[in-house]
């Protein structure tokens, strides 16, 4: 009995672990609903616009939560539609997110407007 009880926890822990990755693989408009309320409140670094351009006619708005790493020569790298993307230097906010995660707010032709870098496990 102990191992069929192991073996469930194991099961719904794995579940658990994979749902959280797939929310947070950058793609557009995934998790974006979630966290708008202080979306809309983050700038584009250096012009003072939205990064934000909210929900419009049922479609998600840009940011979303994403994985993100550091370079060794400290250049950001984050998932964006699930594709691994070097961050240029203009989007990327010298804050962090409210939940500690990475965020980026990207257009889908790919146009990337803010970046926010989490904490190194994100």
């Amino acid at each position: 009995m102990p191992f069929r009880t192991c073996y469930v926890v194991s099961t719904v822990s794995a579940l658990f672990i994979a749902a959280s990755s797939a929310a947070q693989d950058g793609r557009h408009g995934q998790g974006h609903a979630e966290n708008h309320d202080w979306y809309q409140e983050l700038k584009q670094p250096g012009t003072g616009y939205s990064c934000c351009n909210g929900t419009m006619n049922g479609i998600e708005g840009d940011c979303r939560p994403t994985r993100a790493y550091l370079t060794e020569d400290g250049q950001w790298r984050a998932l964006i539609d699930g594709q691994w993307v070097l961050i240029p230097p203009r989007a990327v906010l010298k804050q962090l997110a409210p939940d500690g995660r990475s965020h980026i707010c990207a257009s889908r032709s790919g146009m990337i407007y803010c970046f926010l870098g989490g904490s190194p496990k994100s």
